[in-house]
């Protein structure tokens, strides 16, 4: 047992830091800092309109979609130690560029070859764990990293608000040096992972053999389904539409996705107009994301604790649901930033538990390759609709919005209850029909249906336990 937390905590000491700098690294210089960059003067000095704006941010996540699915399917063709760090060196490059446009047309070309190259990355190491960890200690994990989106939001404030000080040298604004010194360092990291990461337990350079052994056995008894059998078939991925379960939770990433982005992408112009000053609007947008950074990694190893996704994702839900009802009730400036400690958390804490529900219930290989990277393109639908949401005319309030995103926080409480009724029911059914499944795979080698019935049943094995 003490080999066995060893060998585990090997891998959060040397997987999870490159996989949360990875992440940051993507929604820092992609995401999160179009935001400052607009605070900083972007807008003003490419002489875009707010709907222009809203096009650059949009036109990112058509391509970033586009990608996600066959990324994700070609994951362990490529192999994990050489297609994420090429795709980080890559959309490093394409940051630095960002910062040279001179116009409006130039953003948009380079922000949707940005999103073909950031699209794979999400639902890639989301994939690339649940390779790694059992079902119930993948919520930490994919909360290590993802809180790092957290942190990003939190540091993305400090960094702008010392970078645009550079405003003026080399003749570049303070905006421009935003993105060139982020996609500078960005490239350094993703020339540094190809000699980093590597694409199966058994490839790591940190693990001895013995530890490599254990990892992989501890693998095989929660996932029997893993099987180097396991081959690429298209109805592994159509195999969603017969899985209730991943229908309703692609619906739930949608609503999570336009909360998220929206608190992303606009919460320096939702302080701004509050009515603060540019620097201090650069600061105050540090301690949502802060505040939501810690509550994320409570959440998600209570989540691993108790073995339950459903009852914290509706509980943070509420959260998000509270903070949304006093920032539309106030019209107190310091009332209305303060709901954003609600809000922020609320709705960020809710993202790693439900990538992990997602994964933990979807097998084998490819379906659940296919369900992360539908869950993720359908949040990135979230992000395009939210992307038209915050139009400056109807600040600082936006009542339209955050009605909406009130509504689709309700939605999620109501939906993962939903969700985990139905997998409850489904646990049962399966124990009461054990007998009729396995028959067909049923030989007097395998009285109990042997790998086969594993690999081609995957999740619908009467032996797979839905968490929920």
């Amino acid at each position: 047992m003490e080999l066995e937390r060893n060998a585990v905590r090997k891998l959060d000491y040397t997987i999870i830091p490159l996989m949360a700098m990875f992440y940051l690294l993507s929604f820092l210089v992609s995401t999160t800092h179009i935001g400052n960059a607009r605070v900083a003067g972007l807008q003003k000095d490419l002489h875009m309109t707010d709907q222009q704006y809203q096009i650059c941010i949009t036109v990112l996540f058509v391509p970033y979609m586009a990608a996600e699915l066959p990324a994700n399917l070609l994951l362990r063709r490529i192999g994990p130690k050489i297609m994420m760090p090429a795709l980080l060196t890559l959309w490093g490059i394409i940051v630095t560029l960002q910062g040279l446009v001179t116009s409006y047309e130039g953003l948009v070309t380079v922000r949707a070859f940005l999103g073909l190259v950031e699209g794979p990355m999400l639902p890639s190491i989301v994939l690339y764990l649940s390779g790694f960890y059992t079902r119930k200690e993948l919520s930490l994990r994919v909360a290590l990293f993802f809180s790092s989106a957290s942190l990003s939001g939190a540091f993305s404030g400090l960094l702008a608000a010392a970078i645009q000080k550079l405003d003026g040298i080399g003749g570049k604004a303070g905006w421009a040096w935003i993105f060139i010194l982020e996609g500078l360092f960005t490239v350094v990291m993703g020339i540094a992972s190809f000699f980093l990461v590597s694409s199966t337990p058994r490839d790591s350079k940190f693990l001895t053999d013995s530890e490599k052994d254990i990892i992989e056995r501890r693998l095989a008894r929660d996932r029997p389904s893993i099987s180097p059998t396991d081959k690429f078939a298209l109805k592994e991925i159509f195999g969603f539409l017969t899985s209730p379960h991943v229908i309703l939770l692609v619906i739930l990433f949608f609503m999570i996705g336009t909360t998220l982005y929206g608190l992303a992408l606009f919460l320096p112009s939702i302080v701004s107009q509050l009515g603060f000053s540019d620097t201090r609007t650069q600061l105050l947008s540090v301690g949502p994301f802060a505040a939501s950074f810690c509550f994320t990694l409570i959440s998600a190893y209570l989540s691993d604790r108790y073995e339950t996704r459903a009852i914290p994702i509706a509980i943070i839900s509420t959260i998000a649901v509270v903070g949304y009802a006093v920032y539309l009730s106030t019209t107190n400036k310091y009332v209305a930033y303060g709901s954003l400690y609600l809000t922020v958390p609320g709705v960020y804490a809710t993202a790693p538990i439900i990538s992990a529900w997602m994964a933990n219930n979807s097998e084998p290989y490819y379906r659940r390759a296919t369900s992360i990277a539908l869950g993720l393109v359908s949040t990135n639908i979230g992000g395009i609709l939210t992307t038209w949401s915050f139009p400056t005319k109807e600040g600082p309030r936006f009542t339209k919005t955050t009605v909406m995103n009130l509504v689709f926080c309700t939605i999620v409480v109501l939906g993962s209850s939903a969700n985990a009724i139905f997998l409850i029911r489904m646990n049962t059914l399966k124990q009461r029909r054990r007998g009729e499944i396995l028959a067909p795979y049923v030989d007097d080698k395998n009285p109990d249906g042997g790998v086969r019935a594993w690999t081609e049943l995957g999740d619908k094995h009467p032996d797979f336990r839905y968490i929920v």
